[in-house]
């Protein structure tokens, strides 16, 4: 994956410099941007991102920006139940949802011409973040065959033929009731490639690498190994205007 993106931020920047930049009815003074996450810690949907920035000089800007991004263990595995054919992971104890404000400065390398062309963006990012260890909710069957819903305990839920699947949409709320909060930081660097048909509007994508750190050992699959130390490369998908 990281081999491909590599190569396709070479091909875009040749095709930048072939289109032209540096057009000065092009500029803008202030964005506001939101999107999707796909990352190497998350499943097919990471998460959301949103950013407000303004400008500092023609090629620097400044921005505030919020991601909530669902993080998961390596090892996380679905299996399907015998008796309903749900879905469930199995010795999964918690979610965790990573919420990171961000402070980070846009260094503009190469601008697009107003209404074709590809700009190329670089970004450096940083902040808190507050973790969100929630609860993962299971259907199981105890010893007297009774069917309850409890949060995962590996000292109880021994078996896997007695699930019955996972608590589903619910569940998840259901664990945000009962989250812990874990306190960390968070730093990406990144490369964005914009495109667009109108100079005030805007779509493309970003890539890069974010390192999240937090203050203590983050437990989600408790029979595997863990950490508090959470590398991941990731790619954003994005649409924002501009004024």
């Amino acid at each position: 994956m990281l081999k491909r993106l590599i190569l396709l931020c070479i091909v875009l920047l040749q095709v930048s410099f072939l289109l032209g930049q540096d057009q000065e009815d092009n500029k803008y003074t202030r964005e506001f941007i939101w999107g999707i996450n796909k990352n190497t810690n998350s499943g097919l949907f990471g998460g959301l991102i949103l950013k407000h920035g303004r400008a500092i000089n023609e090629r620097m800007f400044h921005y505030f920006g919020l991601e909530l991004i669902n993080v998961k263990h390596p090892k996380e595995l679905r299996y399907r139940s015998n008796q309903t054919g749900n879905f469930f992971i199995w010795a999964k104890q918690h979610y965790l949802y990573s919420i990171r404000p961000q402070y980070g400065r846009e260094f503009i390398l190469f601008r697009k011409n107003p209404q074709q062309g590809v700009q190329i963006n670089a970004i450096v990012a940083a902040g808190p973040t507050i973790g969100l260890l929630a609860p993962y909710y299971l259907e199981y069957q105890d010893s007297l065959g009774i069917i309850t819903i409890e949060a995962y305990n590996p000292n109880k839920h021994k078996y896997i033929q007695d699930v019955y699947g996972t608590d589903g949409l619910p569940g998840v709320f259901r664990g945000i009731g009962n989250a812990q909060v874990k306190l960390g930081i968070n730093l990406k660097t990144s490369i964005s490639f914009e495109f667009g048909a109108f100079k005030r509007n805007v779509t493309g994508f970003e890539v890069g690498f974010m390192l999240e750190a937090f203050t203590e050992e983050i437990i989600i699959v408790p029979t595997a190994n863990n950490r508090a130390i959470f590398p991941s490369a990731f790619i954003s998908f994005f649409y924002g205007t501009r004024k």
